[in-house]
């Protein structure tokens, strides 16, 4: 009886751990791309993003689709660091959907000389052969 005890909290524990590992890595990479934003980096920032044309950027323009879309479309709006500001993420949700997918829901903020910016965002992180990136995001 105590083995079924022990197995069962073992069991359990080994489960917590890997949920809380998972959150931190998807916050890791968020931490990641506001260094990367803030180094002036956009293909920095762009690391945390899925590489495929069925990547998902929703904006005030509607629905894009691919990761070099979205690439070019950042480039577009923010030419130069001082377009850019400093970027912060205010982390509001981080809930696992399943052990391939996890969703966030945040604000970003944009410190800059010209003005300063803000909105919300979701994000869909999907497991990618063992690596997590975001498949979707809906900025506003």
């Amino acid at each position: 009886m105590k083995k079924i005890i022990l197995l069962t909290i073992l069991f359990f524990s080994l489960v917590a751990f890997a949920q809380s590992s998972d959150d931190i890595i998807i916050r890791k990479i968020l931490d990641e791309q506001t260094k990367a934003w803030n180094e002036g980096d956009i293909e920095g920032f762009m690391k945390g993003y899925w590489k495929n044309d069925s990547l998902m950027f929703i904006g005030k323009n509607g629905i894009n689709w691919g990761w070099q879309t979205t690439l070019e479309n950042y480039k577009k709006g923010y030419p130069d660091t001082t377009a850019m500001g400093k970027l912060s993420f205010d982390i509001l949700v981080v809930k696992k959907l399943s052990p391939e997918y996890y969703y966030v829901v945040g604000k970003w903020m944009l410190t800059r000389s010209i003005g300063d910016l803000s909105g919300h965002y979701n994000l869909l992180f999907r497991k990618i052969n063992g690596s997590w990136f975001i498949i979707a995001d809906h900025s506003s």
